[in-house]
């Protein structure tokens, strides 16, 4: 699906002059902040390499018509497809209207997100006003070429359909590394909050809690490891020592309360030694 960018800019400098100007292709570097550079191969053909959005994009485009003082219309043969015209009115008192005409086949998930957010129509609006201001603040044109290309020539203004040859054809299309990775890190954050989301869901919260991964959890205290001991060896032929007697089964206190006879220890009135 293709996408149309028109936009206009009226220029403080007289129509032959910003005509002029705008036919010195490979200078549009200086004032065009998206284009890269352009190298003119012939009176007809062009080769450009821009970046917008951080997508580098490199194509051929071949003039279709040209009439000086009027437009200049082209349409790209390889490479990113797009086509379009600038034509340039004079709108009284020494000013002259430019009026650009551009339409494009996004391509791939970067260049198609950056369509949505308007990016290329953001980029070709601040180019024009970097142009009017590139020629005003010159006050006259750099350069000139003031051929013609299929004048009169029932041409229009050119669309995507005018560049068919170019589709598909993505060797000449790359993506800068800056832009893969703001890729990789949209995707990160977009990972993250699928997993913070699907959480919130399971636990049935309406409010969401950040999503805790297993690996950040402290890892629980190991349990001692208790090691048996086992019993003291009783050698063959060995008496086993006394086991210590409670203290409170000797306690004088206790044995206060029976009538024991103190000097033999009975607690009957049979001498000791005697028999039972």
């Amino acid at each position: 699906m293709s996408t149309k960018v028109e936009k206009n800019v009226v220029v403080d400098v007289p129509l032959s002059t910003v005509y002029n100007q705008w036919t010195q292709f490979e200078e549009f570097p200086h004032f065009m902040g998206g284009v890269k550079s352009v190298r003119q191969l012939s009176d007809d053909r062009l080769e450009w390499v821009a970046e917008i959005g951080g997508v580098r994009r490199q194509w051929e485009a071949r003039i279709v018509e040209q009439v000086p003082d009027s437009r200049v219309s082209w349409a790209a043969t390889e490479g990113a497809t797009n086509a379009g015209t600038v034509m340039f009115h004079a709108a009284g008192d020494g000013r002259t209207e430019v009026h650009l005409v551009l339409e494009y086949e996004p391509e791939g998930l970067v260049e198609k997100v950056g369509d949505k957010l308007n990016v290329v129509e953001n980029q070709a609006e601040g180019d024009l006003e970097r142009f009017k201001k590139f020629i005003e603040d010159e006050g006259y044109a750099t350069g000139a070429w003031r051929g013609r290309v299929n004048e009169g020539a029932p041409v229009g203004t050119p669309g995507v359909e005018d560049a068919a040859a170019s589709r598909g054809d993505d060797g000449k299309a790359g993506i800068s590394g800056k832009a893969v990775a703001a890729g990789v890190a949209a995707a990160g954050l977009a990972a993250a909050g699928v997993a913070a989301a699907a959480k919130g869901k399971d636990s049935g919260d309406e409010d969401t809690q950040p999503a805790t991964f297993e690996a950040d959890a402290p890892a629980a205290p190991a349990t001692p490891t208790v090691t048996p001991v086992a019993p003291e060896a009783t050698v063959p032929g060995e008496v086993p020592a006394d086991t210590p007697v409670d203290s409170t089964l000797t306690d004088p206190a206790v044995d206060a309360d029976v009538d024991v006879d103190p000097t033999s220890g009975r607690i009957d009135d049979r001498p000791a030694g005697g028999s039972i």
